[in-house]
């Protein structure tokens, strides 16, 4: 899927061949986050290059280290910089997220786009949480009341013990990862996604995957948190399986794109997403981004494209909660014998 994005422009050669061979670790800190926002005069954290790889990471949603406590994780089981960041961090909102970052691509430039290579998800606690808060989630009239839980991990054998009897595989992938929003936006509320990419709640983004972002702001200004160890489609309840996470990336920069809305590409489809505070234009959105892809990359009319995204393409609800809902169209690839 390069071509996707790389048709109009090389990518910067130059700036790969010389990308460092170790990865620049970006630790979770007081300065290195920032609590609830995409903003393009976001001070960046860390300035890298295209083609460089970095170790990021991050918080989880679960909250403070008393919080934490009270609901049974063993003090010993909470990382040290979850509380330095509690305690130190002051300047928060509108949103609820910590994130790391901004991370400055130093080439990226508003109309090109940013390639982030997933190459590695790590759990990096042995718990997770789930939880609802009275008024919040898809159907809040149904729970007018709160209540939190913690689901130990099984980091060796990849499984959550929910409960007894129900055990749940893990796929780790962060709920959050995006860049800067145009700059006349301002600081924007980290939880709905948008354009930026951001809070998009997708489970298909995990270890393997590429994900791409339209670039707004000189810098790109990467941005990733909300760790999640697995997730249902629709994220009903406004949580998923919340933990700590570590990635690892690679960011490379394709210039003067000018893609509309984030795509990704896993080992065995390709995806394109659409954000609205309404699901029908969100769907929409989505279904003619699919249609875009598949006229420009795939060389069908469009026609053809809209014939076989009704045959052979899921059009599948991302999230419901987060102010503006997501729905992804997932194409397989094995449908393309040349």
């Amino acid at each position: 899927m390069k071509k996707v994005f790389a048709a109009a422009a090389p990518l910067l050669l130059a700036a790969v061949a010389a990308a460092q061979t170790a990865p620049i670790t970006l630790p979770a800190t007081p300065s290195t986050v920032v609590w609830g926002y995409y903003s393009a005069k976001a001070k960046p954290v860390i300035t890298v290059h295209s083609g460089d790889t970095v170790h990021i990471q991050t918080l989880s949603t679960c909250g403070p280290n008393d919080r934490l406590e009270e609901e049974g994780v063993a003090a010993s089981d909470i990382p040290s910089y979850n509380a330095d960041i509690y305690r130190e961090v002051k300047d928060k909102g509108p949103g609820g997220h910590i994130l790391t970052g901004p991370v400055d691509i130093a080439e990226a430039e508003p109309g090109d786009v940013l390639e982030v290579q997933i190459l590695k998800i790590d759990i990096d606690v042995p718990w997770a949480c789930n939880g609802f808060g009275a008024g919040r989630g898809f159907l809040p009239n149904d729970y007018p009341y709160g209540k939190s839980r913690i689901i130990p991990l099984d980091r060796t054998k990849m499984i959550g013990h929910f409960a007894p009897g129900i055990d749940i595989p893990l796929h780790p992938f962060f709920g959050s990862m995006g860049d800067a929003p145009p700059p006349s936006a301002g600081r924007i509320d980290s939880a709905p996604p948008w354009m930026h990419a951001g809070n998009m709640d997708n489970k298909e983004l995990v270890a393997g995957t590429t994900l791409y972002i339209p670039v707004h702001a000189k810098g790109a200004l990467f941005e990733v948190g909300d760790g999640h160890a697995g997730q249902g489609n629709g994220e009903v309840d406004i949580t998923a399986m919340e933990t700590f996470l570590s990635g690892t990336f690679r960011f490379i920069v394709h210039k003067d794109q000018h893609l509309l809305w984030p795509r990704a590409e896993t080992p065995t489809s390709y995806i394109s997403m659409g954000f609205s505070p309404d699901l029908k234009e969100a769907t929409t959105l989505a279904v003619r981004d699919m249609i875009n892809f598949l006229v420009e990359q795939k060389h069908l009319s469009r026609d053809d494209a809209y014939m076989l995204t009704s045959v052979a393409i899921d059009v599948d609800i991302t999230q419901l909660v987060d102010g503006n809902v997501g729905v992804h169209a997932i194409c397989p690839k094995n449908i393309f014998t040349k």
